[in-house]
């Protein structure tokens, strides 16, 4: 499905992205895996990793270049970088500080921004059609309040998904698409406070029913994110996947 495309994941090297990275690969992609953590798997050909700062629009910007030096060439964007701004004190409103907000927005708000405004300038300059996949998630639209209440992640997560329709709708006509896909409770390095938590489990049980109430494993979210990258989602942009187990259709009990 991936066939000679040049695919760039910012947040790669590890989690949701790096299992991506193997299912792009997998279908006949090349990928630039670029990420914070030094976490690879040394058995992926045909994918080149890159230690940087998602924040960051210089080394952003180098994992693009690299894609095109490497490969010849850019085809899509899989932005995955993010986090909980619980170590900056991420919570509810009446506790989080100003300090929190601004940088869990930045963390995962603005990495968006510049990851997709370079790849987009890189497509105008030249006359290139392009597909970027953004990731948001269930909390964006279906909080749950007991177990999961930061509020400037979920506000930046809510923005992605209006940054990406408004981006979507702009650039149609260049035949750009914009994409997101939006999952439920995933185990990932983030998670472990939730993996960890029996009380969460117990919770996830039910509020996400698939496969026996269980917390999502990075690769369920692969078969979305191949469709997106690839042209079989050719006619389609400024959409909202949902890959949730359930989450957003049950009500989940304590």
């Amino acid at each position: 499905m991936l066939k000679d495309k040049k695919i760039v994941i910012i947040g790669g090297t590890s989690g949701i992205g790096l299992s991506a990275a193997k299912a792009f690969v997998n279908h006949g992609a090349r990928v630039v895996a670029f990420g914070l953590e030094p976490e690879k798997d040394p058995e992926i050909s045909n994918c080149t990793y890159l230690i940087g700062d998602a924040r960051d629009e210089h080394q952003v910007k180098a994992a693009l270049q690299k894609c095109i030096s490497e490969y010849g060439g850019l085809d899509g964007l899989y932005h995955v970088a993010g986090g909980s701004g619980r170590k900056w004190g991420d919570g509810p409103l009446h506790e989080l500080t100003k300090d929190a907000w601004v940088k869990t927005l930045e963390l995962n708000l603005d990495s968006v921004m510049v990851s997709n405004k370079l790849i987009i300038r890189y497509w105008l300059e030249h006359k290139q059609a392009g597909s970027i996949l953004n990731l948001s998630t269930l909390l964006a639209t279906d909080p749950s309040p007991k177990h999961f209440h930061t509020h400037a992640y979920a506000a930046a997560k809510s923005a992605i998904i209006g940054f990406s329709k408004s981006v979507a709708s702009y650039y149609a006509q260049f035949d750009i698409r914009i994409n997101v896909l939006s999952p439920g409770l995933v185990d990932t390095p983030m998670a472990q406070r939730a993996a960890e938590n029996e009380d969460i489990l117990k919770f996830i049980r039910t509020k996400q029913p698939l496969d026996g109430g269980r917390m999502l494993k990075a690769a369920d979210l692969d078969g979305a994110a191949v469709y997106f990258l690839s042209d079989y989602s050719a006619s389609t942009t400024g959409q909202v996947l949902g890959v949730d187990g359930g989450w957003s259709i049950s009500e989940g009990q304590y």
